[in-house]
């Protein structure tokens, strides 16, 4: 089996490769692409160092093309961010200077990083589907969900992951003491914006024992993010980015005081890493050599997640050892799904089909999937609380909006999608933002 990944030199991608080869799927090669060919001659030789640790024969092959990357490819990892993290931190800045949380996947600055990676993505979708029809893409561009959308105008051979649905699975499971591996999970909406609304386990539904518990709901939580009171009387349990829409004056306020964005955190560590990686000295001594240096950088990272934006400073690390989420794993079940036909059921990011009720057909959603060597098929989910209908309607109208807009790349088009999204008052802030993201391709 060979597997590609567009996108190789990200920083994950140690931790991709090491997942995908301590499975027990026979891979031959992953080969790595990225644009910057500097930080991928240091990514891949971590990347194989890693898979080696584990007693993996494979190679990791470091191209230099594209068509080179995906010839004969059974499967595509595709994780770009175009423009890099200084253009994240400014679309952050950007969104904060007009009163919105600057967070890369909500709001103004989940904009501009989709209408400037839509483009090439949809460009990688059509060049994939011509040199390897048969491989599917598993997509974890950010925006998951809009540039998943996009892709496929392309190819139908591609499903969007992401690694928030699964952590939530597993913390709620913990939380009730259940091992998540023996629960069903009934979970619905888009990426990065969705609800957990029952766990089945033994037969029986198990969320009532949450809600006049204050403990337990706060074990879910990696960060204060939703008061008890509020997922007692809504009786959901949504993803962690639901804070965004839930709580936006907090969140922007919490990003205000630190005066610092998430971005500009990850840029710090980021740094600290390939400085870190490119010491000669980096293995002299075994116990801190380059594969700890990257796991020592991955939980710190971790521990940070949504600090700022939170506004909880300490960093909290997991006490408990993730069954389902997990980058890594998420990526591997995948894979181990469709090339073994093992009909896993995987909350993914597919085309909907009237799995949700109260949205479009051709609309990508985020929902639990039966996947096979067949792909992913979606799980029904039927009409949602009348509580969060409006919100998750909103966000997807947006969503087309601005997918049709960067297709034709009009910009008419993007001030209409930017003022639909539900952190933006008006069309004349959408207007003003707009003019200060650009260029927006």
């Amino acid at each position: 089996m060979k597997i590609a990944v567009i996108g190789g030199a990200g920083v994950r991608t140690p931790l991709l490769v090491s997942g995908l080869t301590a499975s027990d799927l026979r891979i031959d090669e992953i080969a790595l692409y990225d644009v910057d060919h500097e930080r991928l001659s240091i990514i891949g030789p971590l990347a194989e160092r890693m898979a080696g640790a584990a007693g993996w024969r494979g190679r990791v092959s470091v191209c230099r093309s594209i068509a080179e990357a995906i010839a004969w490819a059974d499967f595509v990892f595709t994780s770009v961010r175009v423009g890099g993290l200084e253009r994240r931190i400014r679309d952050e800045a950007t969104s904060q200077r007009h009163g919105i949380v600057g967070q890369e996947t909500i709001g103004p600055a989940g904009f501009a990083m989709a209408t400037r990676t839509i483009p090439h993505m949809v460009r990688y979708a059509r060049q994939i589907a011509d040199a390897a029809p048969r491989a599917w893409i598993i997509n974890f561009t950010n925006p998951v969900g809009m540039v998943t959308e996009a892709m496929r105008t392309a190819t139908d051979r591609v499903v969007g992951i992401c690694d928030t649905p699964t952590e939530l699975f597993d913390a709620a499971a913990h939380a009730l003491d259940l091992d998540p591996a023996r629960c069903s999970f009934d979970y619905f909406g888009l990426n990065h914006l969705g609800w957990l609304r029952e766990i089945h386990s033994g037969g029986a539904p198990q969320l009532h024992r949450l809600w006049n518990d204050a403990a337990r709901l706060q074990a879910i939580y990696k960060v204060p993010l939703f008061d008890h009171a509020s997922l007692r009387g809504l009786k959901l349990l949504p993803t962690e980015y639901v804070f965004y829409y839930d709580q936006p004056t907090r969140a922007y306020d919490n990003v205000r005081r630190a005066g610092r964005s998430r971005g500009q955190v990850i840029e710090e560590l980021n740094r600290a890493l390939f400085d870190s990686l490119a010491d000669p000295a980096a293995d002299a001594t075994p116990q801190y050599d380059r594969i700890a240096r990257y796991r020592a950088y991955l939980s710190l990272r971790s521990a940070g997640y949504m600090q700022i934006e939170s506004g909880a400073f300490d960093p909290k690390m997991s006490t408990t050892v993730s069954t389902l989420g997990g980058y890594d794993k998420i990526a591997a079940s995948v894979v181990r799904a469709i090339h073994f036909n093992t009909h896993e059921v995987i909350p993914l990011s597919v085309v909907n089909r009237g799995t949700i009720a109260d949205l479009h057909d051709s609309d990508v959603v985020e929902v639990p999937c039966v996947v096979d060597a067949n792909g992913a098929r979606p799980l029904h989910v039927g009409g949602v609380p009348e509580r969060i209908r409006p919100l998750l309607e909103q966000v997807k109208e947006y969503e087309r909006l601005t997918v049709r807009a960067t297709l034709a790349q009009s910009v008419d088009g993007a001030r209409t999608a930017l003022a639909a999204n539900p952190l933006v008052s008006s069309r004349a802030a959408a207007d003003a933002l707009v003019d200060d993201l650009a260029p927006l391709w």
